[in-house]
C-alpha cells in the first residue's frame, strides 16, 4: 500500500538562494487548505472501502524560517486490518518555493514499522540528501548522497507537481520526476494522457480533469504505479487515483476540501 503515498502523490531568479533553484513558483495553495480522501480495495472482484486519507498543508516554520508543512495520514480500517494493516504518517517541509528542506515517513506496513528521514542541502549548487532509516528491526542506517540535479520525495513532489501549467501540454508529454526515499533513488517519470471529466460518486459533484499516469523504472521495465485526476483549474487537486499495486487494485476519491486557494473552475454544474 506504500504505492499510494507515491501520487498524494514538478525556477526561480538568480537572487533567490541556491536552494531556490529547486523550486517552483506556488500557484496552487494556500496556507489552511485540507483535503480527505476515502480509499477502496478491489478484493474478489468487489470494491470494498478499506481506509481513509487526508492531508493538510500550511504556512509554519523550519529552523526559523518560513516553510510550507505538510502532512499526509493514511489509515486502514478494521477490514483492511484483516489482511494488511496500513497507518503511514508523511511529513514534509518546503521552504517558500517549494525546495525540499525536510521529509520524514513513519510507516506501519503489515507487521513492520519503519521510518525514513531526509535532510536537503544545497552545497556549491548540488543537491545533498543526508538520509537516515530505522528498520523494522529497530537498526539504524544513515547515508549521505550528492546529486548535481534536484531530489525530491513523496510529499515534495506532489506539492511541486501541483504546480505545473498544463496549458501547453499535450498528450503524451513526459516529466521526469526524480524521487528519493532513506534508501535508495527511484527513476520515475509523469505521463500526461490528456483531459477527462470524473463524477466522484459519493458526493456528485463532476469536474473536468487533467488526466496523469506516474511510471517507475524496475527490472528493466517501466511499470505504471499511479493514473491521477487532478482538477483543471489553478488549484489542480487530486480527485481521483488509480493504483495498481503487487498485491491487486485500489481507489482513492476525493471526499471532500476547505481552504484551497482558487475558485474551483472545473467544476461542471
Amino acid at each position: 500500500m506504500k504505492r499510494i503515498l507515491c501520487i498524494f502523490c514538478v525556477l526561480c531568479g538568480l537572487s533567490m538562494p541556491v536552494a531556490a533553484q529547486c523550486g517552483i513558483e506556488n500557484t496552487a495553495f494556500k496556507s489552511g487548505e485540507s483535503l480527505s480522501y476515502d480509499l477502496y480495495f478491489n478484493w474478489k472482484f468487489i470494491w470494498m472501502k478499506v481506509g481513509t486519507a487526508s492531508m493538510d498543508t500550511k504556512m509554519s516554520k523550519f529552523e526559523g524560517k518560513d516553510a510550507w508543512k505538510s502532512y499526509l495520514i493514511t489509515r486502514g480500517n478494521d477490514k483492511l486490518d484483516k489482511y494488511f494493516m496500513m497507518r503511514d504518517t508523511l511529513l514534509s517541509y518546503c521552504d517558500q518555493d517549494l525546495a525540499p528542506l525536510y521529509f520524514r515517513k513513519g510507516a506501519r506496513e503489515g507487521s513492520s514499522y519503519y521510518v525514513d528521514e531526509i535532510w536537503y542541502s544545497y552545497p556549491n549548487g548540488n543537491c545533498q540528501l543526508k538520509k537516515h532509516r530505522i528498520t523494522s528491526h529497530a537498526e539504524h542506517l544513515w547515508k549521505t548522497s550528492t546529486y548535481k540535479n534536484c531530489i525530491y520525495d513523496m510529499m515534495s513532489i506532489f506539492l511541486r507537481a501541483r504546480n505545473f501549467n498544463a496549458s501547453k501540454m499535450k498528450k503524451g508529454d513526459v516529466i521526469r520526476m526524480p524521487i528519493s526515499d532513506a534508501r535508495s533513488l527511484s527513476n520515475s517519470w509523469l505521463e500526461f494522457r490528456g483531459r477527462e471529466n470524473f463524477k466522484v460518486s459519493d458526493t456528485k459533484e463532476k469536474f473536468r480533469c487533467l488526466v496523469f499516469s506516474f511510471y517507475e523504472w524496475e527490472n528493466n521495465q517501466s511499470h505504471e504505479l499511479i493514473r491521477f485526476y487532478v482538477t483543471d483549474d489553478q488549484n489542480h487537486i487530486p480527485v481521483r487515483l488509480d493504483m495498481f499495486l503487487s498485491f491487486g487494485s485500489a481507489k482513492a476519491y476525493l471526499k471532500s476540501y476547505k481552504g484551497v486557494r482558487s475558485p474551483m473552475t472545473s467544476k461542471i454544474k
